[in-house]
């Protein structure tokens, strides 16, 4: 094998190397956690949703699989069994969403008993119960509890002439779209008025209410959003300039305006009328999440304030008193978390009755109801609900020997990390099999259950190609891992396998007996060609390497 430095030009491998970044690259989305997909860790989880019973997580190859309970075909595989509640059905025998010939996923969102996928096209396909037109279909029939509803048969969300999404989130019956032109749309259940639309009528269950006849939130003069989240029945945004807008139910001061009334249910509440959340003197957000029934965000100075329901003490605040539902209680009056000595937060997410933030030295601290061993603390204590409970007496959720999190979503009653190796870890309730460990009981609600003892989420070890090349006698791959297999015929070692010996031409010799090309400690590809005899692969380290036939030094 021979390397070369990559200096000027090389015609055929850039070709290739286009190819490549055409076929792998997607539309970002706020919503979407990139994973660490190193060689050393290939069959890995990029991002992750957990939902009421459920959870969805976005693979290393951009498919979607989802665990837990399958009700109203939430998981989106034709049937309405449950999956990862029993051995043997995890990893490669948890089948893939079918979302349509040739379409990937950027992103996926689990609401209480749906889905919705952010597709490599834009779209939004959405699955599970619809009973309220949270799928936004323009009916109420369910999708994916039965064969035939999924792929090419699950038409996209019609979101209006021209418009796609960049940005989605499910809540409990409801689901909004952040658009291409930075506006909102929002669909399903609207009984608080958490579609933001000045009434109370569900959109998206009978025909003619989506498209171009479903309005956009108005938030205000100029007013764009940069980010949405879907609690159980209300909705909030974070708008261009940073502030904070809510609007739904507002039981307990959940969209944090100081009373009880719910906005957006009736005319005249929205736009200019809605008041931005009060986070604090020169105080803005960078994020917000939006829980059953309450709201976090986190603010610039990467502190975290959250408000509504206090039950179990999710708010942090060391008591169970509800804040947002009088004057006087948000602003410079509403404390920060205290996380730790020096600690900030990098990512907060708020759940049904607990909150999970990640921090800035990628770990991760929880509090609230821990009945079901949310928390991941070992017992099930609440936390937050009495005085010296955070801070530096909350302990950190133990994630395993050198283990850090990328990222963290908090369900009803059970939390998830992707981890740093781009795995997952699932802890507390586990019905229908949603923490993914093949069996129904609970993590993290007893000693010795988290840490090493905890195991990641089962992934798939299928491997997917981002490029491929042929010429006249063998063919090669670049897989979505950044490695490289040859096949065909092996004269001068055209293959790249230490032999001459021919790939593929019986049985056996395919998947994962087909071995990668070595390239190198560490090394990965990012383009491939073939010539007529011999093979070469641009590097992640922009040098060549080829094989083969080298009769005229090629």
């Amino acid at each position: 094998m021979v390397t070369k430095t990559f200096a000027t030009t090389v015609r055929v491998v850039a070709i290739a190397l286009l190819a490549t970044v055409l076929v792998t690259s997607g539309s970002t989305s706020p919503v979407a956690a990139d994973g660490n997909e190193a060689p050393a860790n290939p069959f890995a989880f990029r991002s992750l949703s957990a939902g009421g019973q459920h959870t969805c997580a976005v693979t290393h190859n951009a498919n979607v699989q989802c665990w837990g309970s399958n009700a109203s075909g939430r998981l989106g595989l034709g049937d309405t069994a449950s999956r990862g509640d029993a051995a043997g059905e995890m990893g490669d025998s948890l089948p893939s969403v079918d979302l349509g010939t040739g379409r990937t996923t950027t992103a996926v969102v689990a609401g209480t008993n749906h889905t919705c996928a952010l597709l490599d096209n834009a779209t939004v396909k959405c699955w599970g119960e619809n009973g309220d037109g949270q799928l936004g279909l323009g009916d109420t029939a369910d999708r994916g509890d039965n064969p035939g509803e999924m792929g090419n048969n699950l038409p996209a969300v019609d979101l209006g002439s021209g418009r796609t999404a960049t940005a989605i989130t499910a809540g409990g019956a409801h689901t909004c779209a952040r658009l291409d032109n930075a506006t909102v749309k929002c669909w399903g259940l609207n009984a608080g008025g958490q579609l933001g639309l000045g009434n109370t009528a569900s959109r998206g269950d009978a025909a003619g209410e989506m498209g171009n006849s479903l309005p956009a939130v108005t938030l205000g003069t100029g007013r764009t959003v940069t980010a949405v989240s879907a609690g159980s029945d209300h909705t909030c945004a974070r708008l261009d300039d940073a502030t904070v807008k809510c609007w739904g139910n507002n039981g307990s001061g959940r969209l944090g305006l100081g009373d009880v009334l719910n906005r957006g249910d009736a005319a005249g509440e929205m736009g200019n009328s809605l008041p931005a959340v009060s986070l604090g003197s020169g105080r803005t957000a960078t994020a917000v999440s939006a829980g059953a029934a309450h709201t976090c965000a986190r603010l610039d100075n990467a502190t975290v304030k959250c408000w509504g329901t206090n039950t179990s003490g999710r708010l942090g605040l060391g008591d169970t008193a509800a804040r947002g539902d009088a004057a006087g209680e948000m602003g410079d009056a509403l404390p920060t978390i205290s996380l730790g000595t020096g600690r900030t937060a990098a990512a907060v997410s708020a759940g049904s009755a607990h909150t999970c933030a990640q921090l800035d030295n990628a770990t991760v601290k929880c509090w609230g109801s821990s009945a079901s061993g949310q928390l991941g603390h070992g017992d099930t204590r609440l936390r937050g609900d009495g005085a010296n409970e955070m801070g530096d007496n909350l302990p950190r959720v133990n994630l395993g020997t050198g283990r850090t999190a990328t990222a963290i979503t908090t369900g009803t009653n059970h939390t998830c990390a992707l981890l740093d190796n781009a795995t997952i870890k699932c802890w507390g309730a586990n019905g229908s099999g949603r923490l993914g460990l093949g069996d129904l009981d609970n993590r993290g609600d007893n000693a010795g259950e988290m840490g090493d003892s905890l195991p990641s989420v089962p992934a798939s070890t299928a491997r997917t190609a981002t490029a491929i090349s042929a010429n006249t006698f063998h063919t090669c791959a670049l897989l979505d891992n950044g490695t490289v297999k040859c096949w065909g015929d092996n004269a001068e070692g055209r293959l790249g396998l230490g032999d001459t010996q021919r790939r593929g031409d019986a049985p056996g010799e395919m998947g994962d007996a087909l071995p990668a090309v070595a390239l190198g400690t560490g090394r990965t590809a990012t383009a491939i060609t073939t010539g007529a005899n011999h093979t070469c692969a641009l590097l992640d380290n922009a040098t060549v390497k080829c094989w083969g036939d080298n009769a005229s030094g090629q």
